[in-house]
Formats: structure tokens, C-alpha cells, sequence
């Protein structure tokens, strides 16, 4: 049976903010309730271990997300939750002490990329007070990350930006270096025990207004990730957030017969062949990181 290291399962398809490096959902506004969550992970339990409560949408403006955590635990799934990290002080009770919870990851980049924010020095604190309370109590991974460096690698707003962020992690966890100096992009750099700092460069969105390439190349979509968006649609990566490569509905059909259809099926032979046969994969940028 076919095993994915990385399923994603959206528990709401509504985010607080509106960052410029992330489209907003064109799909209906929901909450995933806590039946239909368990009847998901049941559905997919034979498939994964390791689930990710997000493709779209901010996890932790779920009502229920402590219920979600419980169920996770009680079906023996690992969870990483990735959060633009606003709501952490507001939620921090629903999880604290979740067993399912493995990792959690901030998106700090959030604070910048949207224009309302305000009070970027209470903002840093409030997750790192988090962090350390939560790292003192439990074996949960933090990463701290700024997906947000420009490809030409110049001298540009979002690393002073970085900067101001990176100088307050430097000084909570008393670093004698600049994390800059140590960080190498698509990779992390230990602060501290089991908190990392994650830079990488700004991705877009895959979206099928952009420019088709020549569609030879590679992915790993339905063969280490797939994922279920809030109202049903079975997508085969994390990065169809409109879920335009449906592959079916999970309140429709089983998940096994849906990655055992003609669309899964000619997506995965396809890549096989290093070839995109979908249109939304031939104009993914982020498929060219995977060579040809």
C-alpha cells in the first residue's frame, strides 16, 4: 500500500490576514467540523502517520483545534502545524500538553507580508515566550521561518525586515552570531534545542494564469504528499490551494479509490516519465526544484 510521508488535511480554508506573497482562497469560507475531521483520518490512516492541519487558511483560527488534537492523538497521528503565529497567545491553551502535536512551524514572513500589522517587537515575543514554555514541557520541533529573500539575492526591504526579527531571536536565546551568517536558504540552522530558523527564497503560488513551461521535469505530488482540502477535494500537493487538480471528493468517494483513479494514476505515471501532464504542474515553479 502506498505510503505518503506528508498529508495534508486543511481544517479551514478562512486566514486572519491578507500577506501579499499568498492569493486568497477563491473557494467557500469553512471550518472542517470535528465528525467529518475523524471521519478523514480514519479514511486516511492506512496511508500516513504524519498529517499537516493546513494547505490554505490559518490553523489556529479553528474553533476546535484542541478536539482536532485530541482525535489526532486517539488515531496515533503525528502532527505539524504551520501558523502565521498571531493567534498564539490567544490559543496557546488549546496546545499546550497535545500529545499529537510534533511540530510547529511559524511563518514570520507573515508580519511583513501583511500590511496591517503592527507591533512586529510584541508580535516575535509572543511566539518565542510560547516556544520556550512549550520546549521546557514537551519534545515538540519548532521552526521559525522567513520564506521571503529575493532570488537575486540583493541587498533589499525584506532583509532589514529580517533583521529586525532575527536581532530579537539573537538576543532571547543569547546567540554571539548573526543567524544570517549561518543560515544557508532551503535549509535550517539550531538556535536552540530543537528550535530551528528556516530562510528560504519567496515561492509563488502555482496558478493557471502564469506561463506554461515545457512540462518536463519531476514532482513528488501523490508520491510523499497529498492532501484534502476543507470541503472534500482530494489534491495531489500542498500547493494546489485552489484545488484545480480535483481528484475527487472524500464525501463522495474513499480516499483509496480516488488515488487509485484514471487522474491520480496518469499525474503519477506522468511524472514517472518526467513529464507534467497536468496544466497547474506545468506552471509550478516550484517543480524546477526538483531538477529534470
Amino acid at each position: 500500500m502506498k505510503r505518503f510521508k506528508k498529508f495534508y488535511v486543511e481544517i479551514t480554508s478562512i486566514c486572519n490576514l491578507a500577506c501579499s506573497f499568498c492569493p486568497p482562497t477563491e473557494r467557500q469560507k469553512q471550518f472542517i467540523s470535528v465528525e467529518d475531521f475523524s471521519k478523514r483520518l480514519d479514511q486516511i490512516k492506512p496511508f500516513t502517520d504524519y498529517i499537516y492541519l493546513h494547505v490554505k487558511g490559518e490553523p489556529l483560527l479553528h474553533p476546535k483545534i484542541d478536539k482536532l488534537l485530541d482525535l489526532c492523538h486517539e488515531k496515533g497521528f503525528k502532527v505539524n502545524i504551520t501558523t502565521n503565529g498571531t493567534l498564539i497567545n490567544k490559543n496557546k491553551h488549546k496546545l499546550m500538553n497535545k500529545p499529537a502535536l510534533r511540530q510547529m512551524n511559524f511563518s514570520l514572513h507573515s508580519f511583513d507580508g501583511h500590511a496591517g500589522s503592527k507591533d512586529k517587537e510584541g508580535y516575535v515575543s509572543s511566539i518565542l515566550s510560547f516556544i520556550k514554555e512549550v520546549t521546557s514541557e514537551s519534545n515538540v520541533i519548532f521552526s521559525l521561518r522567513l520564506w521571503n529573500l529575493a532570488p537575486d539575492n540583493a541587498t533589499n526591504l525584506e532583509k532589514q525586515q529580517n533583521r529586525d526579527i532575527l536581532r530579537m531571536i539573537e538576543r532571547e536565546f543569547d546567540l554571539d552570531y548573526k543567524i544570517e551568517e549561518k543560515v544557508v536558504p532551503g535549509s535550517g540552522v539550531k538556535v536552540a534545542e530543537r528550535i530551528y530558523i528556516n530562510q528560504d527564497l519567496q515561492f509563488q503560488w502555482p496558478a493557471l494564469h502564469e506561463e506554461e513551461d515545457d512540462g518536463k521535469g519531476f514532482c513528488y505530488g501523490l508520491r510523499n504528499q497529498a492532501g484534502i482540502l476543507a470541503n472534500g477535494t482530494v489534491i495531489p500537493c500542498c500547493l494546489d490551494g485552489e484545488g484545480i487538480i480535483n481528484l475527487g471528493n472524500i464525501n463522495e468517494s474513499s480516499f483509496s479509490e480516488i488515488i487509485e483513479g484514471d487522474r491520480a494514476k496518469n499525474l503519477v505515471d506522468g511524472f514517472s516519465r518526467r513529464e507534467a501532464v497536468e496544466e497547474l504542474c506545468r506552471k509550478c515553479g516550484y517543480r524546477k526544484r526538483f531538477g529534470k
